[in-house]
């Protein structure tokens, strides 16, 4: 016993309490290794797991044509690659957001409004460890989430345990085999244990968007309280506008947003940006320098360009939302054709580029459905993962799955076609 102990402890290398947390297994770090390692073991895998933007070509050749106009003026090809950002962001970038911002939403902000950071998980590690975890007095500050499921990208950012508490949402099933969830106001209590409130809109999994009262009661809610309410816009408007359903924008001095430059399609480019009262962003922004010194170029070098003319609006506009919303709705024809007899129910598409899917008594857990879908050349991710700070054990939770329509349709309605079949044959096997 005492040999297997010290064997045990070796396989800690010496790492701290804060090194085993972030070197463990999680969800992110199981579905990024999944994405990295799968096509190595199967070239034929249908990748319906990840959040990787569909490959646009008429977007690649807009990105192109910006950055060879970098390339093409000595000042911003040396500002690209021999100068650090401010560790808030180039001067000139942040005038650029915050002009967009200004003249399409009416947002009253200005460059000091702004910070840019390396994609928006670093910012959101940043956020959540400035608003939550031990305070200076002693006390400790939890970040709630209205509902869960949640992006399960948060689960694991806070330097201390413990981090989140989530509410259950209120399910209303509607008719085509849909359902949404809607926040609980009833049953949401913001105590004084909690340091601020976040919500994805659209929400990351479900493609959920918050209906503009909600979003107003949570802002009511954060005031209250005198705590921020974070929305994570990666998804969201003026860009990428991935959103199929009506929603306004939402901003003011106690609202942090955060945009990403990922679903617009330069997920490599890792660039997000932060929007939030000027005492937010000097705070975000110094942690940013402990953390990353700066942040990349490229996304903002690319991003001047395509501010500069209002073409991120148009290819928003214009490519992207009708690009996924038709995807969204080939998707959906598949999952009714293939999912014809079985207990299934689908979150109500509004958003983003996921499929929820709801199966109500489910013999065997997401798991377990997903080890037999990856088996079967299909990569998905369990539903378990994204109920992030909702200890409560409710079957719900192990019931659903997360699929990824950005693919081909093709591509989509085999491995929609191959999910029902596993499903139907847990659900026969019971």
């Amino acid at each position: 016993m005492v040999e297997d102990s010290g064997k045990s402890q070796g396989k800690n290398n010496g790492l701290s309490r804060l090194g085993q947390k972030m070197a463990g297994d999680s969800g992110i770090v199981s579905l990024m290794d999944d994405l990295g390692q799968a096509l190595a073991l199967n070239p034929e895998m249908i990748f319906m797991g990840g959040g990787n933007p569909s490959r646009i070509t008429e977007l690649e050749d807009i990105f192109a044509e910006k950055l060879q106009a970098v390339l093409a003026d000595e000042r911003e090809r040396h500002k690209l690659f021999g100068i650090y950002q401010s560790p808030q962001g180039e001067l000139e970038f942040l005038q650029a957001v915050a002009r967009l911002l200004n003249e399409e939403l009416g947002w009253p902000v200005t460059a000091a409004n702004i910070a840019v950071s390396n994609g928006s998980q670093s910012a959101f590690f940043n956020l959540f460890n400035m608003f939550g975890g031990r305070q200076e007095d002693g006390s400790y500050k939890k970040i709630q989430l209205p509902l869960a499921p949640e992006y399960l990208g948060y689960a694991d950012v806070g330097v201390e345990e413990e981090l989140f508490v989530a509410a259950k949402p209120r399910i209303e099933e509607l008719d085509d085999n849909l359902f949404k969830y809607r926040v609980d106001f009833d049953e949401l209590n913001i105590g004084d244990d909690i340091g601020a409130i976040c919500v994805s809109r659209p929400t990351n999994p479900t493609g959920n968007v918050l209906t503009d009262g909600e979003i107003q009661k949570l802002d009511q809610l954060a005031r209250a309280k005198g705590i921020p309410l974070i929305i994570d816009g990666a998804y969201g408007t003026p860009f990428p506008n991935m959103i199929f359903s009506e929603a306004k924008a939402h901003w003011n001095e106690n609202t942090i947003v955060v945009f990403s430059f990922s679903k617009l399609g330069l997920p490599g480019a890792r660039t997000g940006i932060v929007v939030a009262n000027e005492d937010v962003i000097k705070a975000f922004t110094n942690t940013n320098t402990i953390v990353s010194l700066a942040s990349g170029t490229l996304g903002p070098s690319i991003g001047k360009q395509l501010f500069a003319d209002d073409s991120i609006l148009r290819i928003s506009n214009d490519i992207i939302r009708p690009y996924y919303e038709k995807a969204s709705k080939l998707a959906q024809d598949a999952v009714r054709q293939s999912f014809k007899g079985l207990p299934y129910r689908l979150h109500k598409p509004e958003g983003a580029m996921f499929f929820w899917l709801w199966f109500k008594g489910l013999p065997i857990s997401s798991e377990e459905l997903y080890q037999r879908l990856k088996s079967r050349g299909v990569l998905v991710v369990a539903g378990h993962h994204f109920f992030v700070g909702l200890d409560e054990d409710w079957p719900h939770k192990d019931e659903c799955l997360r699929v990824t329509y950005s693919q081909s349709p093709d591509v989509v309605a085999k491995g929609i076609q191959i999910i029902a079949e596993e499903v139907s044959k847990a659900y026969q096997s019971n």
